[in-house]
């Protein structure tokens, strides 16, 4: 018989290792041995089902929200989004959301429906690293979010830039030279620079850094201890990939909800900020999504697409009329929140596109 390690086994599922070790320790997989200090697990071994996942039911729980805020956020958008929710149908069993950002959708979702299967993506690794310690590792996170808080909320504000300062660049240098031993550390300065950066924004420059300013926030909520343990128990069914939106190709099926999310095309010249990972998405790249939601269209999947509408400032761009002809185009009043001029933010429309 072939063995896997337990690092195997965890990029082969989609999991953490240290996951992979409790359910080694919980006799979940078979044949799994314990090899001096490490678990050696048969190469045929399949990813054990969640004990608490359950076929499709209505759940009565507190919401959980967002534990990041993020450009782009769909808070603001739930009521419209929930309208496309297919789950009652019966049918639909599985969610996925392969550009998940800060995962409005996602917690609404996870907040109002038990799912056989849920699936996560995107190309931001720290973003991904975040959510997989949330799920794995709460305890260790939030000990360290209180000790930063405790350093942090008594200072001045000078010494708060120093601080902050300080922690970006510990960020920054992690995010070039860190391994798995500091992902605890690197989640952590995740949350805390985006609770206490300015406007709540990551953005980072050509260099892959993150370079925003330290906000002003009298009493920032550096560590939501209710929520994030919320949010964890909620993530434990879920399949957490740190990769590109085709990954998600082999988990979707006639079964599943999608709801993509991807960086929004630029309204203007101006308000081209798309900056959340070094890699950049132009229209090209907006076109290659749109011909693989036709792909997943083909296997049956419910499809839900957002993204700004051009016709906010050029009332004869036909960009995404045209790419998403095939499918059903809804124009929604959102909000813009994130905006360096404060005079721009303000009521907008937005596209929803969907197959159903």
């Amino acid at each position: 018989m072939e063995f896997m390690s337990a690092r195997e086994a965890a990029d082969k599922w989609g999991i953490s290792q240290r996951r992979v070790a409790v359910l080694c320790s919980e006799q979940r997989i078979a044949e799994a041995t314990m090899v001096g200090n490490m678990w050696i697990i048969p190469i045929s071994a399949e990813k054990p089902i969640d004990a608490r996942s359950t076929r499709y039911s209505k759940t009565d729980e507190k919401a959980v929200k967002p534990f990041l805020k993020w450009a782009g956020g769909k808070g603001q958008l739930i009521k419209e989004i929930e309208r496309y929710y297919p789950f009652d149908r019966g049918r639909i069993t599985k969610y996925a959301e392969p550009f998940v950002g800060g995962g409005a959708v996602l917690f609404d979702i996870l907040s109002k429906y038990d799912l056989d299967e849920v699936y996560i993506s995107d190309i931001n690794a720290e973003l991904i690293n975040t959510y997989r310690i949330i799920r794995d590792d709460i305890d260790a996170l939030i000990e360290m979010l209180y000790t930063m808080r405790s350093d942090f909320i008594p200072l001045d504000t000078e010494n708060r830039k120093v601080y902050y300062m300080q922690k970006r660049e510990r960020f920054n240098d992690l995010k070039v030279n860190g391994n798995e031993s500091v992902n605890i550390e690197k989640a952590a300065l995740m949350v805390f620079l985006n609770k206490t950066c300015f406007n709540g924004l990551f953005r980072v420059n050509k260099k892959g850094l993150f370079n925003v300013p330290m906000g002003s926030y009298k009493n920032p909520m550096l560590c939501d201890e209710k929520n994030l343990r919320a949010v964890s128990e909620k993530l434990q069914k879920v399949t957490i990939i740190c990769g590109d939106y085709r990954e998600s190709a082999d988990f979707i099926d006639k079964n599943t909800f999608v709801y993509f999310d991807p960086p929004y095309r630029p309204i203007t010249d101006t308000a081209s900020f798309t900056a959340y990972t070094e890699n950049l998405f132009n229209d090209d790249a907006q076109i290659e999504l749109a011909q693989f939601v036709d792909d997943m269209d083909k296997k049956g999947a419910k499809i839900v697409i957002s993204n700004s509408d051009p016709k906010n400032s050029n009332t004869d761009d036909d960009f995404f009329d045209n790419i998403y002809s095939a499918h059903k185009i809804k124009r929604v009043e959102a909000t813009r929140m994130i905006n360096c001029n404060s005079e721009a933010r303000g009521k907008i429309k937005e596209l929803l596109i969907s197959n159903f």
